[in-house]
């Protein structure tokens, strides 16, 4: 029988930088399936540069906090708050940026620290 793997609270760790000096990024957990790997962790992007993003693999976001202000490059832009849920396909170029702050939860279909 396979058991669950609780990973505990991860909205309390800190995120290492990602990009630029104001996007913080941490894998906090990837499936067992090397065919198909799932990852789940926090992005947290500060107010100052926007940040653009070249998805190579299927996520989705939650917001958890905050706000981020989302482009794809059609030239629409969302303002997406807590509890919205968002989903970028593979292939997708999105610019994120924010006025404050903003927390999103993801998951995605790539292995660990593979962003």
């Amino acid at each position: 029988m396979k058991k669950m793997e609780p990973k505990g609270n991860i909205t309390s760790e800190s995120l290492p930088l990602f990009e630029g000096d104001n996007a913080y990024l941490k894998d906090f957990a990837t499936s067992n399936d090397e065919t198909a790997p799932i990852t789940a962790g926090l992005f947290r992007l500060e107010k100052g540069d926007s940040i653009t993003y070249d998805y190579t693999y299927e996520e989705m976001k939650l917001i958890i906090d905050g706000e981020f202000h989302i482009s794809d490059g059609s030239g629409e832009e969302i303002t997406a708050k807590k509890g919205d849920l968002i989903y970028f396909p593979k292939g997708s170029v999105i610019t994120f940026r924010t006025d404050n702050f903003g927390l999103g939860y993801f998951v995605g279909q790539r292995g660990q620290d593979e962003a």
